[in-house]
């Protein structure tokens, strides 16, 4: 029987577009009618990657063809809420990257629109399709950690520096970082209710590339997130921290990864499991997968992530950042250091080079 395939409008090649490109071009739910670049390399290589669709450089051609029933946007934050706007004036569901849009005023606004319309819209917040996860809170909801107590989350590699890319999304701990701040409400299944934040400016930069941050969940429940891409930028032998650890008033879970493999251990009242699976990294497929279910089904699955809490993500992390502005904010190193890191990522071919979330 042949499988009715959702047409889909891709706007944006960047990193994160191929991605999103590669996954669909291997799953058999998705025809890709458009990809949408402004940059002529892109749609070079677009044409390359993807001969069957057509390659435009005007995003209104996409959103004005009424076959296209999806779009992906993949561009930068500061275009998102024109591009959310005019998905939903077209009529179209929409997969999205985070953030929704470029500052809180107008991410609250693409949900106010987006839940007034009975189009499907999500957004990555990749953590949340991950097995790991999953397998934590499944073990959670079993009872055998007891109370969930405390969330700790570390990460921490020599990944993207300042002017690699977050000039839309902001610094270190918001772009990255609200995805911890997502995972962690996700566990808590409650609003956060007080913080404490404390930064470092690395290198002397005008914005702080370190940031841990502790408080309560309203049911409270407590956490503290810590996030920096400044975990060794010029070691000889690069390498990362990243963590979870889920305490409980009985047991407790954590995983580790190595951006390969990652390792779940649980230890409960009545079992302890060690689980060793591929990492998988984004976990595009499942958005994707997710996102196609929710279309054909004619509504959002409860597992698909919602353009709220991005929104939420995001306000928190700014309002984390904006904390550790009123308390004492170090400058450690010089400019010149930031540079030397730059042109060896420059260089790079192999290791974090590309490592960015």
């Amino acid at each position: 029987m042949e499988i009715n395939k959702i047409r889909i409008g891709i706007i944006g090649l960047g990193r994160m577009g191929r991605f999103y490109l590669n996954e669909m071009k291997k799953s058999n739910r998705w025809d890709i009618l458009y990809i949408c670049d402004i940059d002529p390399r892109s749609r070079e290589l677009a044409q390359q990657l993807s001969p069957e669709s057509i390659i435009v450089s005007d995003e209104q051609v996409v959103f004005e063809d009424p076959r296209v029933q999806a779009v992906g946007l993949f561009t930068l934050a500061n275009l998102r809420a024109r591009q959310i706007r005019k998905a939903l004036q077209y009529g179209k569901h929409i997969l999205s990257e985070k953030p929704i849009a470029d500052t809180i005023e107008d991410e609250q606004e693409m949900v106010r629109l987006t839940e007034a319309s009975d189009r499907i819209c999500t957004v990555n917040l990749y953590l949340r399709n991950s097995w790991y996860h999953h397998q934590i809170k499944n073990f959670i909801q079993s009872g055998e950690l007891g109370e969930l107590a405390i969330i700790r989350i570390c990460h921490m590699t020599p990944g993207l520096v300042p002017g690699e890319g977050h000039e839309h999304e902001g610094p270190a701990f918001h772009d990255c970082g609200m995805h911890y701040v997502d995972i962690a409400r996700w566990y808590a299944e409650s609003e956060y209710a007080t913080w404490h934040a404390q930064a470092v400016k690395m290198w002397n930069y005008q914005e702080p590339w370190w940031l841990q941050c502790h408080g309560t969940f309203q049911n409270g429940i407590t956490f503290d997130i810590t996030q920096g891409f400044v975990y060794g930028q010029l070691a000889k032998d690069q390498t990362h921290n990243s963590y979870i650890d889920i305490i409980g008033t009985k047991g407790i879970a954590r995983m580790t990864h190595d951006f390969k493999t990652a390792v779940v251990e649980l230890r409960g009242v009545s079992k302890t499991q060690r689980i060793e699976k591929p990492f998988g990294g984004k976990n595009i497929d499942v958005l994707c997968d997710l996102f196609a279910d929710s279309i054909q089904a004619g509504k959002a699955l409860d597992s698909l992530p919602q353009m709220r809490d991005s929104a939420i993500a995001s306000e928190y992390a700014w309002q984390f950042l904006q904390d550790a502005q009123t308390h004492a904010l170090p400058a450690i190193g010089n400019l010149e250091t930031l540079e030397q890191i730059r042109e060896r990522r420059r260089t790079m071919k192999n290791g974090y080079g590309l490592l960015r979330k």
